[in-house]
């Protein structure tokens, strides 16, 4: 399960990267072992194609492995926390204004946590006057519950 709403302030979901990049990584790793399987002895062949497919789904589950979570506490993405009492105005985008925002309209200081395969995100303002990013701009799955589980924290929290 991707997204999941537990309680009306709890919202968690992982950016797993999607079947299709499986698929493609997997036939990749197919055409290096054919590659190889005709120019080098048989077990060092399968030897590469092995650790080809080791990397491949290291590098996978690693870039996948992103965390977005609303919670009593704050906001999770990837990496960073932020409590409640400095998220401002959540936004949920479709996928062209998440293009703008993460491009012409980009700030050079918010944080991105940007996936490639997810189209949509939520514009999070930060009124914390100590942080240099004006706000997160992070890629969701479900970014209308996403923004509204930041709503309600922050509703909370006033």
């Amino acid at each position: 399960m991707t997204a999941s709403l537990d309680t009306p302030s709890t919202y968690v979901e992982r950016l797993r990267v999607p079947f299709r990049w499986w698929v493609q990584g997997t036939m990749l790793v197919a055409s290096l072992w054919l590659a190889t399987i005709v120019a080098l002895p048989s077990a060092l062949a399968w030897a590469v194609a092995a650790a080809a497919m080791v990397l491949l789904a290291a590098a996978l589950l690693a870039f996948g492995s992103a965390r977005v979570a609303v919670d009593d506490e704050g906001f999770l993405a990837g990496r960073a926390r932020i409590p409640g009492r400095f998220l401002g105005r959540a936004e949920a985008l479709d996928a062209d204004q998440t293009r703008r925002v993460a491009g012409p309209d980009a700030d050079a200081r918010a944080y991105l946590l940007l996936r490639p395969y997810l189209a949509r995100a939520v514009r999070v303002e930060i009124t914390d006057p100590a942080d240099p990013a004006p706000y997160w701009l992070v890629s969701s799955r479900r970014p209308e519950a996403l923004a509204a589980a930041l709503q309600r924290l922050t509703e909370r929290r006033d």
